[in-house]
């Protein structure tokens, strides 16, 4: 088998009897692929052949390198995992199958498709992170050899390169392979802005040779003369980063000063802390350009230091310092645990880190609703640029930048994030979508009733917080819509002259079989949320047919107390409040929505009885504030606002808004406020307290 020949030389560092079973998985995929061949026209196992050998190169165990042989057989070919099984062993068949798609289920749209997926593969990584290896390993190959493909294909697994699979390399400290993976993805998406880009670090790499070769001898010189043993190496910045950084910073490439920097390797921690210092006195460092990620390592396990310097003729010079255990955790990440048997300290917290990330992946799998919906939420955590904040006992807690307090919040426990009100940074109270900053020490105020607010949605960023908000408001709005669907069908019960307490298990059992439902409560909730109507619910219960009398009953008015939280929505158009005459509409996936009698906007859809209510407000239902709007006209005149307040707050409401129109020149202004009232009589009170301002000229409520 000469072909097998080219990975058999990488595998010293297996055992001998380790090798015999590589064989037989090369035999196995070669004879299942037979036939087949890639775009570019070679046999198609040059590719699980080149995957495996990019393995190799990692020191991956031959469970992950039988794995990268076989890795497409269930897809491209009719073998299935029960055979791989069979042959090569349970966990071998769970890594083919993590790495295969799920091509043989028919999904909505291209979208979805490629979002479950991904779902899929990342959840077989969380269980064992050797599935995204051979994934990257995969990738990374297809991206070498992606010019045979047609343009628009190109374009296409470029972007998703660039999206997720160079993101998640970067998450796992893959540093090698992030960089080789942006900068192909760079050059098939813009082939033309790569070459341009290419031609001029080229070129810049001519003019700036004399400093580069200065700056080096220099630092070797001083380092040896401070008796520092050290590693010395210039190092290029990849393209696609210096890319991202000219877009980004809107720059033009002569203004990118850092496209060359230099690599220092030491001994072991105290020795990069003097190199440092010995570096400073060499040139003056630029201030704010210093990053200890030593001291607080990136979430992907990253240490080093970084400094920026000012160097002969003015040159910034960018220089990295890392001991020998860095280096190896820096160039290998999460693939050092298999480089590198050892007890080293810094790979078990990066596979502390790792497992970490990934048990947070099944966290959030476990409460979004959809693919699509995971794979947003794992777009956003991927994302490398983070800050780095401390709890009150001093722990450091990496976010991604733009990360709010609420964030923070879920971070530190599901718990904490459902229960938090408010928030002290650095001993402060300030509000939960505060963007938290380096260095910030959060302190997170929680209460025992609190609970998730909608709003937060559009503010926080991480994947975690958005699928736990998400996921308590739906579970909230279920229960309250079932609360809500139940008293809709005792209305509908009781027009027909029955009882909620005749109906039975029995009736409800035929019925959940009739209509293929799953629960009551899920037929109740459906109800409350204005899929299902009460009457034809009401009607399949008590098994009425179309000549029966009591079907014509007239349902009686239903009671709105204001408590019944996300199922019984007030609309913003009219803004009704206890004491309007009030009317209800059940709209579809939202429940019901309560307008008032003459609200300008329902007016056109009155006919539709169907979907109309009789409601009306129950006089025993606990006091709740609700907005209102009204307008005011008054004179110009200083101070005039003070009073207004005064006047709303000594009545017992609360200022929710305030918004004002003042035509230039005019001798008045129209102020416009939402208030907060109990009802209609408290809203009468506060009105005619204002009405005695001698300035207020007019005033009005103000609806849709």
């Amino acid at each position: 088998m000469p072909e097998f020949t080219e990975l058999s030389t990488q595998l010293s560092y297996l055992k001998p009897e380790d090798v015999a079973p590589l064989e037989a998985a090369y035999r196995f995929s070669e004879s299942a692929h037979a036939g087949q061949f890639r775009v570019s026209g070679e046999p198609y196992i040059t590719h699980p052949l080149a995957v495996a050998c990019i393995l190799a190169a990692w020191h991956l165990d031959a469970q992950a390198l039988m794995g990268a042989l076989l890795h497409d057989v269930m897809e491209d070919t009719a073998i299935t995992k029960e055979q791989i099984a069979e042959k090569f062993g349970k966990a071998v068949a769970d890594l083919v199958d993590g790495v295969s798609k799920l091509d043989r289920i028919e999904f909505q749209t291209e979208a979805h498709a490629q979002a479950e997926n991904f779902r899929k593969m990342l959840l077989a990584m969380a269980r064992d992170v050797r599935v995204i290896l051979i994934k990257l390993a995969d990738r990374l190959h297809n991206m070498r050899t992606l010019g045979a493909m047609a343009p628009e294909k190109r374009s296409r697994i470029a972007r998703e390169t660039l999206e997720i699979y160079a993101p998640i390399a970067n998450r796992l400290g893959l540093n090698n392979v992030y960089g080789e993976l942006e900068d192909l993805g760079f050059s098939h998406l813009h082939p033309n802005r790569y070459e341009v880009l290419a031609k001029a670090v080229k070129a810049a790499r001519g003019n700036r040779r004399e400093v580069i070769g200065k700056v080096l001898e220099a630092v070797k010189q001083k380092l040896k003369d401070c008796k520092i043993d050290a590693t010395v190496s210039g190092r290029e910045k990849h393209l696609y980063s210096i890319y991202k950084k000219m877009t980004e910073k809107s720059l033009t490439f002569s203004e990118v000063f850092d496209i060359y920097g230099f690599r220092v390797i030491v001994k072991d921690v105290p020795t990069c802390y003097l190199t440092l210092g010995t570096l400073h006195q060499l040139y003056k460092p630029i201030p704010g350009k210093f990053k200890d990620y030593i001291a607080i390592p990136k979430a992907n396990g990253y240490q080093s230091l970084h400094t920026t310097l000012f160097g002969p003729f003015g040159t910034p010079i960018e220089i990295q310092i890392r001991s020998v255990d860095m280096h190896k955790i820096a160039e290998a990440g999460v693939a050092s645990h298999w480089l590198y048997k050892s007890g080293d300290a810094g790979i078990n917290e990066l596979q502390q880190k790792t497992h970490q990330w990934l048990q947070s992946l099944l966290e959030i799998q476990s409460e979004s609703g959809d693919a699509t919906e995971f794979l947003e939420h794992i777009k956003v955590d991927l994302f490398p640029d983070e800050v780095y904040v401390f709890t009150p006992k001093g722990k450091i807690m990496a976010l991604p930048r733009g990360a709010t307090a609420v964030d923070f919040a879920y971070g530190v426990h599901t718990d904490v994030g459902n229960r938090c009100v408010a928030v002290k940074i650095n001993h402060e109270l300030m509000p939960l979508r505060t963007e938290l900053r380096n260095g910030d020490q959060v302190e997170i105020v929680t209460a025992a009733h609190a609970k998730p607010n909608p709003s937060w949605l559009n503010y926080v960023i991480t994947g975690k917080a958005r699928s736990h908000i998400r996921h308590f408001l739906k579970t909230m709005q279920y229960d309250e819509s079932a609360v809500l669907g139940e008293r809709l069908l005792n209305q509908a019960l009781r027009a027909h002259g029955a009882s909620p307490v005749e109906i039975g298990e029995a009736q409800w059992d035929r019925l959940l079989r009739e209509i293929s439902g799953r629960s009551k409560q899920e037929i109740l909730a459906d109800i409350g949320l204005g899929k299902r109507l009460n009457l034809v619910v009401a009607r399949q219960l008590l098994a009425l047919n179309e000549g029966d009398e009591r079907k014509h009953a007239t349902l009686g008015p239903i009671t709105i107390r204001g408590t019944e939280g996300m199922a019984v929505q007030f609309a913003r158009c009219c803004q009704p409040i206890p004491g309007d005459p009030i009317i209800g509409f059940i709209k579809k996936g939202q429940g019901l929505v309560i307008h008032t009698h003459d609200c300008p906007i329902i007016a056109k859809s009155r006919a539709d009885t169907e979907k109309w209510l009789d409601v009306e407000w129950d006089p025993e239902a606990p006091k709740k504030a609700f907005d209102v709007n009204i307008k005011l006209v008054v004179a110009n005149q200083r101070g005039v606002l003070a009073k207004v307040a005064a006047a709303i707050a000594d009545a017992g409401s609360n200022i929710d808004n305030v918004g004002m129109e003042e035509v230039d020149g005019s001798a008045y202004t129209t102020m416009n406020f939402t208030l907060q009232v109990e009802n209609r009589v408290h809203l009468a009170n506060v009105m005619r307290s204002l009405r005695k301002i001698q300035e207020v000229v007019r005033i009005a409520r103000v609806k849709g």
